[in-house]
């Protein structure tokens, strides 16, 4: 029997990379054969995001370059779509893209070999109705906790004992890693009980799903073992860690916990909700030695009626204060965000208060996204829209403002000392590259410099380094003698 080769493509978030290792377990598993490279593959599986139209427009795009591959003569026989655009859309998707041979939903995810299987035989799949997943579960988040049946898509791992009694990660949701990162991210939780109006994920991903916290710890210890230095935990709303589980503070023994039970280097919480952080957990989150110091918050606006618009919560003076709060734990801690321009109604005053928070509030890294219309919210029926050539040139002048502050909190950093985990070598510049604490993996970087030899420093280590200097929000550092 020939061999089945299988190449998995990743589009979008952290986590859907996590998704996409435990696909390649579980095509493992069933028989298939990874490889890294589409275009040596006889399958080649998307796993779409579905988030905002540019992340749509780009799954579309890399389906179709995986597509022409099967009239290029090579390997690739089939192109098979998964993942979050799949879900959301379904049939629709199906019909629109004849480029793609199946498009399989999360409910797909436990026989994915045996989906492959069959449209590597020519059979025809047919692609699911979408429907809000949110109806999967019960409605309390309590109640969600005693619910026994597996829910596709959220995934589910138990840690066992080992011969010798330690816990030991052998989840009937298995993970192969695809890249040899010393980063990897590590779930939470699945799903979004918010209902924040410009946002479709609960209806595709469903309704919150904490992880038990020894699993979590088992899965960085697992990661740690292969090399892993950095785990950053990702879930769509990490602040509501442990609701369903019935304590809302289980994030505060969780972060501990890892410390004290792995050999990991370093954790990133990623995805906090504003208007969820506690006082608790920012003490935790400044005093346990292996959090990084950084703050991923997700400010989404700064004024108060745009965001209740929004159905969030806060506003720029609660914003600036959390800000300083962070600032009076952790002086030289990174605080991220992202914004969203030009939602329904935004009028020149909440626009002029959204800048004001910014120029204050000095941030590290910031994601600036133009708002579009996502069908199945409550926004996409909002009024009045913003005029597209308004909203181009406020994420222009938006941008443009936040590109000069985060070069500026670069530049302050110069005579810092930060911890950075070395991802690469540049064999150009005889650098080494890496990423500080106060750095998340796609906010910039660090360069090493001046270090004697050119293997001195091995891909993984954690190493203390001095600023010598920035360019825009990346620093050049020196290792510290």
């Amino acid at each position: 029997m020939s061999e089945k080769t299988v190449a998995i493509i990743t589009m979008g978030c952290a986590r859907n990379e996590v998704d996409s290792e435990e696909l390649a377990a579980r095509l493992e598993s069933q028989g298939w054969t990874l490889v890294k490279d589409a275009e040596h593959a006889e399958a080649v599986m998307v796993n779409t995001c579905g988030f905002v139209d540019i992340a749509k427009a780009d799954s579309i795009n890399t389906i179709i370059e995986a597509a022409d591959l099967k009239d290029s003569g090579g390997a690739t026989k089939a192109v098979v779509a998964v993942g979050c655009l799949a879900q959301r859309y379904g049939s629709e998707l199906a019909n629109d893209l004849p480029e793609a041979d199946a498009v399989l939903s999360f409910d797909d995810y436990p026989n994915i070999g045996e989906r492959l299987d069959a449209v590597m035989r020519g059979e025809k799949i047919t692609a699911h109705t979408p429907s809000d997943r949110r109806a999967l579960l019960p409605i309390s988040p309590v109640d969600r906790a005693a619910n026994t049946n597996p829910i596709p898509g959220h995934g589910s791992q138990e840690v066992m004992p080992a011969a010798d009694g330690a816990l030991a990660w052998q989840p009937p949701i298995l993970r192969t890693r695809l890249e040899n990162s010393p980063v990897a991210p590590v779930k939470l939780a699945s799903g979004c009980d918010r209902r924040c109006t410009f946002c479709a994920i609960p209806s595709f991903r469903g309704s919150f799903i904490s992880r038990p916290p020894a699993d979590v710890v088992a899965e960085v210890a697992w990661l740690a073992g292969l090399g892993v230095t950095e785990a950053v935990l990702v879930s769509e709303n990490s602040t509501s860690y442990g609701k369903d589980l019935g304590d809302l503070r289980l994030l505060e023994s969780l972060l501990p916990a890892i410390g004290q039970g792995t050999d990991i280097a370093r954790i990133r919480v990623a995805y906090l909700q504003p208007a969820e952080v506690r006082p608790d957990l920012l003490t935790v989150m400044a005093n346990t030695e292996v959090v990084a110091p950084y703050f991923d918050l997700s400010f989404q606006h700064a004024s108060g009626t745009l965001l209740r618009r929004m159905k969030r919560f806060g506003g720029k003076d609660s914003f600036l204060e959390l800000i300083a709060t962070i600032r009076d734990l952790s002086p030289s801690a990174g605080i991220r965000s992202n914004v969203i321009v030009g939602f329904p109604g935004e009028s020149d005053e909440e626009f002029a208060e959204l800048i004001a928070f910014l120029e204050q509030a000095r941030l590290d890294a910031v994601g600036v996204f133009s708002y579009s219309d996502e069908e199945g919210t409550e926004a996409f029926n909002l009024e009045p829209k913003v005029d597209q050539g308004v909203i181009d040139a406020r994420v222009r002048r938006i941008t443009d403002l936040v590109d000069e502050l985060m070069a500026q909190r670069a530049q302050d950093r110069i005579g810092e000392l930060v911890q950075v985990v070395i991802e690469s070598f540049d064999e150009e510049s005889h650098c080494y590259i890496g990423h500080a604490g106060h750095q998340g993996p796609d906010d910039g970087e660090t360069q090493i410099s001046g270090v004697a030899g050119t293997k001195a420093l091995g891909i993984g280590q954690l190493v203390s380094v001095r600023v010598t200097d920035s360019s825009g929000v990346d620093l050049i550092a020196e290792l510290e003698n």
